[in-house]
């Protein structure tokens, strides 16, 4: 198979469970590169067996330097004209691994792609095609952009120039876990996220507060399409509102604590 002139990148820890069918879906990548952050599993057997079988894997070994950072490690690692972004639990449907060809042969002008992701959802599967997450930068020409730093989570490449959208396909994110599961990831992410605004001075309001989850919500089930899955849709529109609520009630609780500091005040009452 002729091999396109793209870097595919991926940070992993502890990936075994989800790492070879994502590989798998990168067979017409020239090059993929792989940092781990010191997988106790047996991730790095796996990935030394498709180095065995002549997969194009370079696999590095970095202690973990936050999202962002470990992302940009990686990007910086890749030595083709184009770089791809995919998270250990993504794989590539087969409608984007058609267009693959078309994305890199995309005009001078054209410095990225953004492109769909698809969640698996517990009791449904895959959503259908026009259900999906709201588009992002995952396919970047080399020098032409790099991650924020002070991102601590929801990282993303900022482009210089002109980003596109791909017309088709999509990237299939299969983590299915549990509400117990998934309610954990929510609060680590909230977590994260209200830190990042913290450290930049972003505060959060009452309203902010009230209106947040809702709309999150809203924008999922609604818009994102997720009433089409069921009741599997709900959940998954109703965690989001989750991590919404617990990222404004975390901000609001850092920004109150900083001016008025919480004591004892049982003498007055």
């Amino acid at each position: 198979m002729t091999k396109l002139p793209i870097s595919a990148f991926i940070i992993c820890q502890n990936e075994e469970t989800y790492l070879g069918n994502c590989i798998e879906s990168l067979d017409k990548c020239a090059e993929i590169v792989v940092v781990d952050s010191g997988s106790t599993d047996g991730t790095v057997a796996l990935l030394q067996s498709y180095i065995d079988k002549g997969w194009p894997i370079r696999l590095f070994h970095e202690t973990w330097r936050g999202y962002a950072g470990q992302k940009q490690f990686a990007l910086d690692q890749c030595t083709q004209p184009w770089r791809l972004n995919i998270d250990s639990d993504e794989r590539l449907d087969a409608p984007l691994r058609k267009l693959l060809p078309e994305l890199v042969a995309a005009p001078d002008d054209i410095v990225g792609w953004r492109v769909a992701r698809r969640p698996y959802l517990i009791g449904y599967g895959y959503t259908p095609e026009h259900v999906h997450e709201r588009k992002n930068l995952r396919l970047i020409r080399k020098g032409r952009g790099a991650y924020d730093l002070t991102q601590t989570v929801h990282e993303g490449i900022v482009p210089t120039g002109r980003v596109g959208d791909a017309k088709s396909g999509s990237l299939l994110h299969y983590r299915p876990l549990i509400i117990d599961e998934q309610i954990l990831k929510e609060n680590k992410y909230s977590t994260l996220k209200a830190d990042q605004h913290f450290a930049l001075g972003e505060g959060t309001t009452f309203a902010k507060l009230i209106c947040s989850p809702p709309l999150y919500f809203l924008r999922l089930y609604f818009h994102n399409g997720l009433w089409r899955c069921g009741p599997s849709g709900f959940i998954e529109a109703m965690t989001g509102a989750v991590y919404a609520f617990l990222t404004q009630a975390k901000l609001y609780q850092r920004q109150v604590a900083e001016r008025h500091p919480s004591f004892d005040d049982a003498g007055r009452h």
